[in-house]
């Protein structure tokens, strides 16, 4: 064997390995269960009724029926009553019979009559439904924060861009983000039959806090490795509608399973 054919085995045989051993879990087995985001609105006054609610009963009543609770949290400035949390299941045909089993329970009848003697508790329910991201993080549960703050932030590209915006995270953003202090928690499209599905990215991050999630952004935006990105990734134009990207700094409940 010449050194020539040496040296192409050799190169072959590491690319074989650095491959391999990039490989992470995460991209092995592709999570592909369906989650929920819903956020409840509760009238003025309210909404530690609607906590004390799901403390009690509407969480452990969940898993009864097969939902994952994934999060619970409230915005950091919470001036319209909201609840939003996360719940994840096997597939959309699992989620509808463990809503169907919780909405007949004797015991969510109950919990419901007796938390509305005085009134309704939610005046109005939203909901979406997502799938992660290829490039997503697994999902991390418990301690997720380190006893800081999530934030939730949904982006809107003009329309057939989405697939260009998921090439710039997958490729700079999450690795950017990282450098700078910002964890990655979880990324998602909203599942194909959802409102706005091709031009929506829906994802989490975590921060310490507020003041380091502002510090962070500063130094992530100044970055060059950034700006170089975003200048090539938006030679032909913005991959964001105008006011097309939302942020919402959200802390966990007393109850949440992720904090």
């Amino acid at each position: 064997m010449n050194a020539f054919t040496c040296l192409a085995v050799f190169s072959a045989l590491a690319a074989t390995i650095l491959f391999s051993g990039c490989a992470t879990p995460q991209q092995a087995k592709r999570d592909d269960r369906v989650y929920e985001l819903r956020t409840y609105y509760a009238p003025q006054g309210k909404l530690e009724d609607l906590h004390a609610r799901f403390r009690d009963h509407t969480v452990r009543l969940f898993e009864k029926h097969g939902m994952q609770n994934v999060g619970y949290w409230v915005p950091a400035n919470n001036t319209e009553n909201k609840l939003v949390f996360l719940l994840a299941y096997p597939s959309r045909a699992a989620r509808e019979v463990s809503w169907n089993s919780f909405m007949t329970d004797p015991d969510w009848k109950a919990a419901q009559q007796k938390s509305e003697a005085n009134g309704k508790i939610v005046t109005k329910a939203e909901q979406i439904f997502l799938q992660t991201t290829d490039y997503s993080p697994a999902l991390k549960t418990g301690n997720a924060a380190n006893g800081g703050i999530f934030e939730l932030r949904t982006y809107t590209t003009p329309p057939g861009l989405l697939p260009n915006l998921d090439a710039r995270f997958r490729n700079h953003t999450l690795n950017l983000f990282s450098k700078h202090g910002m964890k990655n928690w979880i990324y998602f499209h909203k599942t194909h039959d959802q409102p706005a599905a091709s031009t929506s990215l829906i994802y989490f991050l975590t921060h310490k806090s507020s003041e380091a999630a502002k510090a962070s952004f500063d130094a992530f935006r100044q970055d060059p490795a950034w700006i170089a990105a975003k200048s090539v990734s938006e030679a032909n134009g913005s991959l964001t509608v105008p006011n097309g990207v939302k942020s919402e700094i959200l802390l966990p409940t007393d109850y949440s399973p992720t904090k």
